[in-house]
């Protein structure tokens, strides 16, 4: 499969991902991917299984801490992960093998530009990587193009507006505030879980369902309060401390009081919320859909009212 004019060529090969992740590639960022896989795996991949002998494309792996998992829970499917980074590939790889699975092969790639023939995979699957493009829609309509006619697409993100915890914290607020804000400025979506049903409809797919997976922690659940409210959501918005405060975002006290009031949230009586949004697709048997191209109207067409110009430039 790896042969042929690939998959996003015709987009130009323009890369739409974002300037820098924002998380970083440190080895604590590695570690923290690492116990959100764990603590999540029930609640994101519980219903996902492919089927024996059909292919699927993961889509940005990076150091395996889904493949793992997607691995292990359909044996008998054989999996093409895919990442820009090749030291992450690196890490993905070792994990794969120390967990003893030969059903997975790696390769590097841009989402952009991928080595693909069209209609090369069963399935494709897409877990925390829209909120890092600047164009999340054409690269659903690439993937689509990748999926063989009734192949599916499942696309997990989170959305960081959902957060909500006690006790309450104006300060709190406002780092989980800078970690979008800096995401934005990158050209990602920090919030882009709310938007995967529209993204999905207007790519095209069909038969699209979203399903809010929402993490409820307080301390009868020990393992969430300290897999996922300290070692995921906090040690995430405390990852961008240097970053948020170097961009003048936030002063460095204000920064250090929400990060302790997260944390805060980690005792006996705090509560931690948070929902993930994972959507699953179809793509149909019709025609191979290509983005809507805005037309150019002559000069005297162009006296539109406004809200009609803003529907007309409206980005797919």
């Amino acid at each position: 499969m790896l042969l042929g004019r690939g998959a996003g060529q015709e987009y130009g090969g323009k890369t739409g991902i974002m300037d820098s992740y924002v998380h970083g590639y440190h080895p604590r960022e590695n570690e923290r991917l690492q116990d959100q896989a764990g603590v999540l795996v029930e609640l994101l991949h519980s219903d996902t299984v492919y089927p024996a002998g059909t292919s699927v494309l993961e889509v940005g792996c990076g150091i395996g801490a889904q493949t793992v998992t997607l691995a292990q829970r359909s044996p008998g499917a054989s999996l093409t992960s895919i990442d820009i980074s090749g030291e992450s590939l690196a890490q993905a790889h070792q994990r794969v093998a120390e967990a003893g699975l030969t059903n997975v092969q790696f390769g590097q790639a841009d989402i952009f530009d991928l080595p693909f023939r069209v209609e090369s995979f069963d399935h494709v699957f897409v877990c925390f990587v829209l909120e890092h493009l600047s164009r999340p829609a054409d690269a659903l309509a690439i993937l689509k193009q990748l999926l063989r006619p009734g192949g599916t697409i499942t696309v997990i993100e989170g959305d960081h507006g959902s957060a909500y915890f006690y006790p309450r914290s104006a300060a709190a607020d406002e780092a989980i505030r800078c970690l979008v804000d800096l995401q934005r400025k990158a050209g990602g979506d920090a919030l882009i879980g709310r938007r995967l049903y529209p993204l999905l409809v207007d790519a095209k797919f069909e038969g699209a369902r979203v399903s809010p997976r929402m993490v409820y922690v307080d301390s009868s659940r020990p393992e969430l309060v300290d897999g996922f409210t300290k070692k995921t959501f906090t040690a995430m918005v405390e990852g961008i401390r240097e970053a948020a405060i170097s961009a003048g975002l936030i002063e460095q006290e204000r920064f250090d009081v929400g990060i302790r009031d997260l944390y805060r949230t980690a005792e006996a009586d705090g509560v931690f919320c948070y929902t993930f949004f994972k959507g699953v697709a179809v793509k149909g048997r019709g025609r191979r859909y290509k983005p809507k191209a805005t037309p150019v109207r002559p000069a005297r067409h162009r006296a539109g009212s406004q809200a009609h110009r803003g529907m007309m430039s409206e980005e797919r």
